[in-house]
Parts: C-alpha cells; sequence; structure tokens
C-alpha cells in the first residue's frame, strides 16, 4: 500500500475557482498510478487531509470528497485512507462515516483531537468505542498511530496496553487463554 498524495491549491489561487482542473488532474493522475500500481499487485491510498489546521492548500479534505473521486477513477486498487483525527476535524460524525465509507477504507490513521497525541490524552474522540466499531464492521487493516507522543514514545503506548489488557490480550496483542 502507498499513499498518493492530492496536491495543493496553488498560492493565491482560489480553491473554488481551480476546484475542476484540480479533481480532474488528480483523477487522471489516479489512474495513471492505479495502473502502475495494479502490475505491482500493490493498491494505493488517498487520504483526506483537513484544510483548517494542517494544510489550509490541501486539495482532498473530506470523505465525502475522496468517495466520489474514487467512484470517478474506477479502479479497484484504490482506496481510502481515513484519518481519523482528519475526519473529526472536517466532518466528525466518524460512526457514520466509518459505516458509511468501510467499504472503500485500506488504512485508518489516529490520533487524539485537538492535540494529535496519544489516543488516550484529553480530547474530543472515544478510541475503545471506535475499536470496537472497526471490529464491529470486520476491519482487518491496520490502525496507523500519526500522532506527535507527548512525552517518551514507549510509555505513550500505555493506551494500547491498557487497551489490549481490557480485551483479555497480553502486551503483543495475543490471547492470554493461548498461554
Amino acid at each position: 500500500r502507498i499513499h498518493v498524495m492530492a496536491g495543493r491549491v496553488p498560492l493565491g489561487a482560489d480553491r473554488a475557482a481551480v476546484a475542476g482542473e484540480m479533481e480532474t488532474t488528480f483523477i487522471e493522475n489516479l489512474r495513471y498510478a492505479a495502473d502502475l500500481l495494479a502490475q505491482e499487485d500493490m493498491i494505493g491510498l488517498v487520504e483526506p487531509i483537513n484544510n483548517r489546521i494542517t494544510d489550509p492548500r490541501y486539495y482532498l479534505n473530506t470523505p465525502h470528497q475522496a468517495a466520489a473521486i474514487l467512484e470517478k477513477v474506477g479502479r479497484p486498487n484504490l482506496k481510502l485512507q481515513l484519518d481519523l483525527f482528519h475526519c473529526q476535524i472536517m466532518d466528525g460524525n466518524l460512526s457514520r462515516n466509518l459505516e458509511t465509507y468501510f467499504p472503500l477504507i485500506g488504512h485508518i490513521q489516529i490520533a487524539q483531537v485537538p492535540g494529535r497525541h496519544e489516543p488516550d490524552s484529553p480530547g474530543e474522540l472515544n478510541f475503545p468505542y471506535i475499536f470496537e466499531l472497526l471490529e464491529s464492521l470486520g476491519y482487518t487493516g491496520y490502525v496507523g498511530c500519526e500522532y506527535a507522543p507527548k512525552g517518551d514514545t514507549l510509555k505513550g503506548l500505555g493506551w494500547l496496553y491498557s487497551y489490549w489488557e481490557s480485551r483479555g490480550l497480553q502486551h503483543g496483542g495475543t490471547s492470554k487463554a493461548a498461554e
């Protein structure tokens, strides 16, 4: 899997004025990239990145926009990389977005909102609920952690150890019953 970036609105350009041309170019580029990736049995991922905080000029901003573009591209080896940090900032409604776009999702990324820190840091998102929702939907892919640790990286993974323990797993994600 490889992240295929969408690009940025040109400096000084009005987003609405260039949106059509940018979409056309992005779709053409995605088709080209998808065809090359298919030769290597690879999946391309498109990620909406919020333009409110992270990158005001980034072209692809919402899962709705990404889904519409993926439909227009029409390549089975292109999927949605849904970063819940960006999704929450742009749209909220994470449960419905996960359910709606689940068939398109090729990768999930997480970070707490608004600080972009560990999932157990203070913030808007309830990660135990989100992880249970992903499990109930049948998500079997990886969950990438794209956040800035507030301190030591290993100590910052305490949230993961706590989650595993709440699920009856050992540190490492293996079942305690398997001992």
